[in-house]
């Protein structure tokens, strides 16, 4: 019903409205105009039997009259066309039923008439429930009255009043046309509703066709952004590998004091922009859905103490005082995981909690809440003593490339990435971030984490680290290196010689492939994205030839690529392991050293 329609209105256009179905505004015209012509029927009717002192019939017609008057007022003042619709077939029902059994005690063909009306009108109005119910309500008293009168068993002490032929042909003539009107105006509504929704079918079939094409756009964008980041990657890796290379080289070489203080801070720079690389790299991971997340054993004990010792030193360095409290129920626990990205979380905690505290302390906490034997919740908390942050930005700073305020990106720099893949990690976890903080006092991170337990109990682990070699333990080894990369090829000549190990060198992977079936080596060292060949082809090349020493090579994969399934893909072509560019000396010696400590 629309707004505007009121006491005084007589408008249809006031009674229909947009949020009105097709259906609902025919059933609004038709009662319109159909009691317009009901009204000029009995009107008719009326007047014919008025002068026939018929009083029954007379005093009928008028309440007849009253009422189809009421309810075309009523319509057009709220347009309550169900509350009308029941009113009417309630009315025709009595009138029909009090002629039957009373008025004229007979059944005529006005009364058919009327019957078929009612069913007619309660149907189209009302729908199939109450079309079965006034239906039923005016056939059954009409059958029974036939059956007593047939009979000769029907008797009441009431005349019946007669109409002549003139008003029979008036009322079979109105009924009639009132039948037409029903029957043409929902033929009319029903066929004009099928074509709406033909053209409607035809206008989803054009939408879904676009929505379609949208969803072929939006994933190859998604895909064309994965490989766009994972090439700018590989380009930005691949000249860091040999900034913090030459680095490490350097400061292997025992330089001098200012010399060393001039390569830390080379070294440093180049891990902070390798730490921003990662950054948007794992955002964009967790942003495209292919995070996911291993279930592992570790003793969350141990893979804290990982965590804080690098951290504790640079808090130290700093001058904070940094404390790690870990619950002792904790020590003999072995707990099912992602270990990687608890680490990933804590750690961007913790180097927060660095960055923005110039003094004071910075504490690591580790509670067991919750203890049932087969599963653990243990709550973290990271807590310092710095900036704080303003109650009105808490939940900014969990935005993607947003930090506080912009004095705080001008003064401590940083893509403001580290809490935004928090909060995501958290979020595909179930789990939830909570910050207590106070402006200039500090901060307190916390959430807490349910884990499966396992049954046995952890044993400290003996540090079986193979110590690092004298300048002739690794002369011996006969390494491969198939790389492209000019740069990248004098580092690692430079780092080996380190070690006394004086590598072969192929161009791309095809030649790796070919020097391999001539030569005799120990270990290779594979990149992945070479010309002619690449690296995951080299090696399941290298995986088919038919001397089993040849083909049982072990094989490191070196890699810049930052493709989400790199790490399967590496293990599914052959290869034993892998190191990702830029890397850390230790971390490739000692690979070396465990796949050729047999040789």
């Amino acid at each position: 019903m629309s707004k505007s329609a009121g006491l005084f209105n007589l408008s249809l256009d006031k009674i229909l409205s947009d949020d009105q179905s097709f259906l609902d505004q025919a059933r609004i015209r038709l009662l319109y105009y159909g009691l317009g012509i009901v009204f000029i029927a009995i009107a008719s009717l009326l007047s014919n039997i008025y002068y026939q002192h018929q009083p029954l019939i007379t005093y009928t017609a008028i309440a007849m009259l009253v009422y189809t008057a009421i309810s075309f007022k009523f319509l057009t003042y709220n347009g309550n066309w169900r509350f009308i619709s029941h009113g009417l077939l309630i009315l025709a029902s009595f009138v029909n039923l009090l002629d039957v059994f009373y008025t004229f005690q007979n059944v005529n063909i006005v009364t058919i008439q009327m019957v078929i009306l009612v069913v007619i009108f309660s149907f189209y109005m009302l729908g199939q429930t109450y079309g079965i119910f006034y239906s039923i309500l005016n056939l059954i008293p009409v059958l029974i009255f036939l059956v007593v009168q047939y009979n000769n068993a029907y008797f009441i002490q009431f005349k019946p009043e007669q109409i002549d032929q003139s008003t029979i042909i008036i009322a079979v003539f109105a009924n009639f046309i009132l039948l037409i009107y029903i029957h043409s105006h929902f033929y009319t509504a029903f066929f004009r509703n099928i074509q709406e929704l033909k053209k409607t079918s035809e206008d989803q079939a054009v939408l879904n066709e676009k929505l379609g094409s949208a969803i072929d756009k939006a994933e190859k964008s998604s895909q064309a952004k994965s490989e766009f980041l994972s090439t700018m990657s590989h380009e930005i890796r691949t000249p860091l590998n040999a900034v913090i290379g030459m680095s490490n080289l350097l400061l292997m070489s025992n330089p001098r004091h200012d010399q060393r203080e001039n390569l830390e801070i080379l070294k440093f720079s180049g891990a902070n922009l390798l730490a921003i690389v990662n950054d948007v790299l794992d955002f964009n991971k967790i942003e495209s859905g292919r995070v996911v997340f291993e279930n592992i054993g570790f003793n969350l004990t141990e893979l804290m103490q990982g965590i804080c010792g690098g951290q504790k030193i640079k808090a130290e360095e700093k001058g904070l005082l940094f404390k790690l409290d870990i619950d002792n129920s904790l020590d003999t626990k072995v707990l099912f995981g992602d270990p990687t990205r608890i680490t990933q979380i804590i750690f961007n905690l913790i180097s927060n909690a660095i960055k923005f505290t110039k003094e004071g302390n910075i504490g690591v906490r580790c509670t067991v809440i919750e203890d049932r034997h087969n599963t653990i919740t243990v709550n973290f908390a990271v807590k310092d003593t710095g900036i704080g942050i303003d109650q009105h930005n808490i939940d900014t700073i969990f935005e993607p490339f947003a930090q506080e305020s912009i004095t705080t990106t001008r003064q401590y720099g940083g893509t403001g990435l580290g809490l935004a893949i928090i909060k995501r990690l958290l979020e595909l976890q179930g789990l939830k971030m909570n910050v207590n903080s106070v402006l200039g006092q500090g901060s307190e991170f916390s959430f807490s984490m349910e884990f499966p337990v396992s049954t046995e109990q952890h044993v400290p682990r003996v540090d079986n680290k193979l110590p690092l070699p004298a300048n002739d333990t690794l002369s011996h080894i006969r390494m491969l290196i198939a790389e492209d990369n000019v740069v990248n090829v004098m580092l690692m000549k430079k780092l080996l010689s380190k070690w006394n190990i004086t590598p072969t060198i192929a161009e791309n992977g095809e030649r790796a492939v070919q020097l391999v079936q001539y030569g005799n080596f120990d270990i290779i060292l594979m990149d992945l994205q070479m010309p002619i060949m690449n690296g995951f082809d080299a090696a399941i090349e290298i995986r088919k030839l038919p001397d089993p020493k040849k083909a049982n090579i072990p094989i490191i994969a070196l890699t810049a690529s930052a493709l989400f399934d790199i790490r399967e893909r590496v293990f599914n072509s052959g290869m034993n392991d892998y190191v990702s560019k830029p890397f850390k000396p230790e971390e490739l010696l000692e690979k070396i050293q465990t796949l050729t400590v047999q040789i």
